[in-house]
């Protein structure tokens, strides 16, 4: 092959997935180096699964796989294949908010925004295995989340407004 010789193209092979995301099942064509959150984003176009760094390290990315919150930004799609996903589309409807999403309101538990459906979502994957957490338990379950706006204050008594209510 010389320089001036055209290159090839090669065909990237793909892979038949099927995810159950928020409750409903999906099958996809998808690249085995996709990126879990690019096949929500742009290939459901699920967009409240934000990605921040591509590192794991805000959190922004972060869903629920099989009731656990991951990093969705570092995970890839083929891995999701026969499993669940819930992104922050799942977790509550327009009519009917999940109480962690009621207390993030209630309690101004966001500012900018783009933490939050990670935030959320950690939060949701906590109260699900620890009905009544303490300070301490809400700070280390969304330990994995960074928020550059709000300092934890307003997320953490947002976490406890959500315990709060479901406890009733």
């Amino acid at each position: 092959m010389t320089a001036t010789e055209p290159v090839a193209e090669t065909e990237v092979p793909t892979r038949r997935i099927t995810v159950t995301v928020n409750g409903e099942r999906r099958v996809a064509e998808v690249e085995p180096r996709l990126l879990l959150a690019h096949l929500l984003r742009q290939g459901l176009a699920l967009t409240g699964t934000h990605v921040g760094c591509d590192t794991t390290n805000c959190g922004a990315c972060t869903v629920l796989y099989d009731g656990a919150p991951v990093k969705s930004c570092t995970m890839l799609a083929v891995q999701a294949d026969g499993h669940e996903v819930t992104t922050v589309e799942g977790l509550g409807t327009p009519s009917e908010l999940d109480p962690v999403q009621e207390g993030f309101a209630a309690e101004h538990g966001l500012q900018c925004g783009f933490c939050t459906p990670g935030m959320m979502l950690a939060a949701r994957a906590l109260l699900n295995r620890n009905p009544d957490p303490s300070e301490d338990e809400i700070r280390w379950g969304l330990s994995g989340n960074l928020c550059r706006c709000t300092g934890y204050q307003n997320i953490v008594k947002a976490v406890r407004w959500a315990a709060e209510k479901e406890a009733q």
